[in-house]
């Protein structure tokens, strides 16, 4: 089943939106079959390593990452093909969390008298795929806040001087979270601020650009920002604002306006993930992390802490907002990754129930 994760993790990106998942056929000890899926509408891995396998999958044992499906989508069945090619036993490692597979296919599977095994490494397994867990199980993207910070948790002095809290071996390393993220999110502030171009130019030939999101109620963007001239990445505005006139203005550079009644946290998630934004990278400022947190709106934290101190209850702080007045009731998050980067320190937490 190790075998079988770290496959999984050489296809980031290239599956969404469905999971990242491998599968190994063993017989008599030797490996017959290995299959991963690749792209959407492409066959599943348990195909691909049938395929492979040929005659020998017959009495063989399939070790897979997610529950084989149950029912047809852009492609039949997995769980039909592994009946109809005689496998011995079947280990699984996550259930499949989409109703319309959600253990029928276990159930299919030991209905046919194939022996089946679920839990092994479930823990590291639904790591790579907490963006398709938290996708199908909500409905909304999963949410990464990311941010740099002093000692004493401030990400801006008070004169709001941000450029550079953390070390370039951090910023680097922040970098491969744009890439991993269908989009980038900032509040109007940052732009007005700081006027950051949003994309991973740090990083030698990025995977992919990520859509730059920007929260801006009003329309105060300036259409002089670098996330609007530079056409390194699509940008897309999300505002109260109706004025049509003042929207154009925004559309003839080439901004996507993406209108709202009430800009609220549920209100946008909900949209962007209609707009096939399945995991999505907040990067600030002040209002904006609080905002996700007063949401319990994050799935994932990750935190660079600097060793210096920057004081001041003026400074800009991670997180401000209403926050919470009962222990009992905040928002609960596990300890996933500590890593020393330079002389940074990068934590990484996530949501209790899943990696």
């Amino acid at each position: 089943m190790q075998q079988v994760l770290s496959l999984a993790r050489l296809t980031p990106l290239q599956t969404r939106p469905n999971p990242q998942v491998a599968a190994i056929l063993v017989k008599d000890g030797q490996v017959v079959g290995i299959g991963g899926h690749y792209f959407p509408g492409g066959p599943h891995a348990e195909v691909n390593a049938l395929l492979q396998a040929g005659e020998l999958a017959e009495g063989a044992t399939l070790y897979v990452n997610l529950e084989p499906c149950s029912h047809y989508g852009r492609t039949p069945p997995c769980v039909d093909a592994l009946i109809n090619a005689k496998v011995g036993q079947v280990v699984v490692a996550n259930l499949d969390p989409n109703p319309l597979v959600a253990g029928q296919g276990i159930a299919k599977l030991k209905a046919a008298g194939i022996q089946v095994h679920v839990g092994v490494e479930s823990t590291a397994a639904a790591a790579i795929n907490q963006v398709f867990f938290q996708n199908i199980c909500c409905h909304q993207p999963f949410v990464t806040v990311k941010a740099g910070l002093s000692l004493d948790g401030k990400i801006a002095t008070k004169a709001n001087l941000s450029q550079w809290i953390t070390s370039q071996e951090a910023r680097l390393d922040a970098h491969s979270y744009r890439v991993s993220h269908d989009a980038i999110l900032v509040g109007v502030n940052t732009v007005l601020s700081d006027n950051p171009s949003l994309t991973p130019h740090l990083l030698a030939n990025p995977l992919r650009i990520p859509i730059r999101i920007i929260l801006d109620r009003k329309l105060r963007t300036p259409l002089t920002a670098k996330v609007i001239l530079d056409k390194q990445a699509p940008t897309w505005i999300c505002t109260e604002n109706c004025d049509l006139h003042q929207q154009q203005l925004y559309l003839n550079a080439g901004v996507k306006i993406l209108e709202f009644t009430a800009l609220t946290i549920e209100n946008l998630l909900k949209r962007l993930y209609q707009e096939q934004i399945y995991a999505l990278l907040v990067e600030g400022g002040e209002q904006v992390y609080s905002s996700f947190l007063d949401a319990k709106a994050i799935n994932q934290l990750v935190c660079y802490f600097s060793p210096q101190l920057i004081g001041s209850i003026h400074a800009k702080h991670l997180f401000a907002g209403v926050g919470f007045a009962s222990l009992a009731n905040n928002l609960k998050l596990r300890l996933s990754e500590v890593q020393q980067l330079g002389d940074n320190v990068k934590i990484v937490c996530n949501l209790n129930g899943r990696s």
